[in-house]
């Protein structure tokens, strides 16, 4: 399924960008604000990240390897997700990365995915904004 096919979400978050940070990779936080997923990880470029739980009555695992960790700035993972139902295969798997930026005023959020098809690309670009609003909830102050 490899695609060019890019989505990108921004937003701004009235909140110090440690603590944006914090929010992104501390499992307890994005617990409730991600859908209630459990996150695993060491956050090593290069070791297993996790995701997994149970959704609208269904149990999902979802997993990938950190690509990249630059604290306070960049994090990149590859993904795949469970609920694609396709076979666990280097091509099926998405990037996703997380960017954060100080800005007057709080943290610039910039949520990149790759390699979906535009239909399910842009259904995930609806589930970033939700997710992100439940993020600016958890810390905006």
């Amino acid at each position: 399924m490899q695609t060019d096919f890019k989505i990108t979400h921004q937003t701004v978050v009235n909140a110090h960008v440690s603590d944006v940070w914090k929010a992104l990779t501390d499992p307890k936080m994005v617990r409730q604000y991600f859908f209630g997923s459990n996150l695993e990880t060491t956050w090593k470029v290069g070791k297993p990240i996790r995701f997994y739980g149970e959704y609208k009555g269904t149990r999902y695992e979802d997993k990938g390897i950190v690509l990249e960790y630059n604290e306070n700035d960049k994090l990149s993972y590859s993904y795949h997700s469970s609920w694609t139902a396709l076979p666990d295969e280097p091509h099926h798997y998405l990037e996703v990365s997380y960017k954060v930026k100080k800005i007057p005023g709080g943290t610039e959020l910039t949520i990149s995915q790759t390699n979906y098809d535009e239909e399910k690309a842009l259904h995930s670009l609806q589930n970033w904004e939700v997710v992100t609003n439940r993020l600016k909830e958890l810390i905006e102050q």
